[in-house]
């Protein structure tokens, strides 16, 4: 009989080159650090790093930064495993980034932000793209016993349907 290899959580995690991208901090390399603590700490230790992740990468719940897209698909990943202790908060993380539209708008009234050397346009919009990539993911959130994941979900569904711009 032949078991099935689980591929280790956040394995992919070296394949991004963190030092290289900007949170709100300067560096990103302190990201996978708190991943990881996501993914293995207790609930105190999880929540404590969930906190200094959102302010890297969604900072006051709308300001996405370089490093939110490369950090998304890592969010969606931990969001599916169920020892993770914070995935309701996960999900209203990615849905703070699905709505981010700061640099967007802005944008809008001053086009100049758009030739800045820092492209907060782009990854803003990179970062929401990330969101939506993986939303196929919500109708197994949406089955879960946990009433919290489902309404945390269900906000997030709500955040990434087709809707008009403007």
């Amino acid at each position: 009989m032949t078991a099935t290899k689980r591929t280790a959580p956040l394995a992919d995690l070296a394949h991004v080159p963190w030092p290289e991208i900007k949170d709100s901090t300067g560096s990103a390399a302190a990201i996978p650090f708190l991943l990881a603590t996501l993914a293995r700490g207790d609930t105190d230790s999880a929540d404590s790093a969930l906190r200094q992740l959102r302010r890297r990468i969604c900072q006051f719940g709308f300001v996405v930064e370089e490093a939110t897209a490369a950090t998304v698909p890592f969010l969606w990943e931990l969001v599916r495993l169920p020892e993770v202790t914070c995935r309701a908060d996960i999900l209203r993380l990615l849905k703070s980034i699905a709505d981010a539209r700061q640099w967007e708008t802005t944008a809008v009234a001053y086009p100049k932000l758009l030739h800045h050397p820092d492209n907060y346009v782009a990854w803003e919009r990179a970062a929401r793209h990330a969101v939506r990539a993986q939303r196929d993911v919500l109708r197994q959130l949406l089955a879960e016993p946990d009433t919290e994941i489902q309404r945390a979900t269900t906000e997030l569904a709500a955040a990434l349907t087709d809707r008009p711009q403007g």
